[in-house]
């Protein structure tokens, strides 16, 4: 098998760093996002996206992280459906940073927040997707599969409480104005 095509632990740094460059081109969400920072006065450059091998450290198939950009886990990534699906979330948790200028990824509610909007506005929690991770519900399921969601990243905090009923009350209480809120979108897309 060709070292470029992927594994069953994720693809080479090099080929995602190609699925990189074809969402950044060709994706109609993330293309939707890159200009919505641009507007936003937060332009984004290449280099803001990086491809690397990841560790045990990182429980997702990438991340954000303010003034160093989005990394994107090679080794936990297969398709371009996957890549896509990443940088739309994360790029969704840097347009937070960049309209609201004081998130404070500290703060357990400001990040529940974020979380909240990523999870809701950038398809994670589409009906295919939760049907493919083994979830299968009728009513709420795109509401139950966000807080899923968040509760994942708010465990993997430091700054967050310990104890799960604390994370769900700080997830509560921003709830609302953050699942209501779809900027840069007009709607939930």
């Amino acid at each position: 098998m060709e070292e470029a095509v992927k594994s069953l632990y994720g693809t080479t740094v090099e080929h995602c760093e190609e699925m990189i460059d074809h969402s950044l081109a060709q994706n109609i969400k993330v293309k939707f996002l890159l200009e919505s920072h641009e507007k936003a006065g937060c332009p984004i450059v290449r280099k803001f996206f990086k491809a690397v091998n990841c560790g045990e450290g990182m429980a997702a198939a990438g991340g954000y992280q303010e003034k160093k950009g989005i990394t994107v886990c090679s080794n936990r990534i297969i398709l371009q459906d996957e890549v896509d699906q990443t940088l739309i979330h994360e790029l969704i948790h840097s347009y937070d940073q960049c309209r609201a200028k004081n998130v404070d990824w500290t703060n357990c509610a400001h990040h529940a927040c974020s979380e909240i909007r990523a999870g809701n506005l950038s398809g994670d929690c589409h009906f295919k997707r939760e049907l493919l991770r083994g979830y299968f519900e009728i009513c709420k399921h795109h509401q139950s599969c966000v807080r899923r969601r968040v509760m994942k990243s708010l465990a993997l905090n430091p700054y967050c409480p310990k104890s799960a009923l604390e994370k769900e009350r700080v997830m509560d209480e921003v709830w609302d104005i953050c699942y209501k809120d779809t900027k840069p979108f007009d709607r939930v897309p």
